[in-house]
């Protein structure tokens, strides 16, 4: 009975989502700015393994080229999530307005009408992270099943 009530609970739980952002948002100024220097550490992390990867020539094995390529990904993610960070929080060059669920009205200030179209661009930043959780995922799997030398 006690088993039976646990999992009615963790499901309860996992069945009750709220909304999910694809750019988080943060309360404060300290914390974007904490978050905004993780994504350059991140990324700056992610270059020296791709350095480190083809100085060792380990590129040629197929499981360390897919976490190069994951890698890659990872880059070109925490460069979109910086700019947009900094689009949404920090330029005070756009204002949005959420309209209804599914739905926002943007704002952008004169002369930077250009902003808008970016600003969308860089909320579809899952076309970036997700391609490099699969390669991290194949690289991982594939040096796992490898025979050790």
């Amino acid at each position: 009975m006690v088993k039976f009530l646990l999992i009615s609970l963790v499901t309860g739980l996992l069945c009750r989502p709220s909304a999910a952002w694809a750019l988080q948002a943060h309360g404060g100024v300290e914390g974007v700015y904490v978050h905004q220097m993780a994504h350059l550490f991140f990324a700056i992390s992610m270059v020296l393994l791709i350095y480190w990867l083809r100085k060792r020539s380990l590129v040629s094995i197929r499981g360390w080229r897919y976490i190069q390529y994951a890698a890659l990904f990872f880059i070109f993610w925490n460069g979109d999530a910086f700019v947009g960070h900094w689009l949404e929080e920090l330029s005070g060059l756009i204002e949005y307005q959420r309209i209804g669920l599914m739905r926002i009205s943007l704002s952008t200030a004169p002369g930077y009408e250009w902003l808008g179209p970016l600003y969308y661009l860089v909320k579809l930043d899952h076309l970036l992270c997700v391609p490099a959780m699969v390669f991290l995922f194949l690289g991982l799997r594939w040096l796992l099943r490898a025979e050790a030398p």
